[in-house]
């Protein structure tokens, strides 16, 4: 009869290189949750937290919800060039008013300097 192949009980430990970085520290600890409870899952020791946790990210809702949070940063993105855009046409118009007035004869301003009547 062919003998089995028992694994370890212990995980085995991966040597990875320490964290230059508070967000890859966080990043390295996410990643060993999430690999600890794959195997609770597989192993059928997960608590009933951690299967709902995964159950809730796997679910449309969740979906759905991260859909909308890329669409409001898409939003957030697209008002914020509508304000860059904005703002250059404010400095363009006042250079075209600055080279009629240059054209026309009259003095033309600096751009911090008062407005004379």
């Amino acid at each position: 009869m062919a003998s089995r192949r028992v694994d370890d009980e212990k995980p085995k430990q991966t040597s990875r290189r320490p964290a230059t970085t508070p967000d890859a520290r966080q990043n390295q600890l996410i990643s060993a949750a999430t690999d600890l409870a794959e195997r609770q899952i597989r192993e059928g020791t997960a608590s009933a937290m951690v299967i709902t946790h995964y159950l809730k990210l796997g679910s449309s809702r969740n979906r759905l919800e991260e859909l909308k949070i890329e669409r409001e940063l898409e939003l957030i993105r697209a008002k914020q060039a509508q304000l860059a855009a904005q703002q250059h046409a404010e400095e363009m118009y006042a250079k075209a008013l600055d080279a009629m007035r240059q054209y026309a004869g009259h003095e033309v301003r600096e751009e911090n300097a008062p407005i004379e009547d």
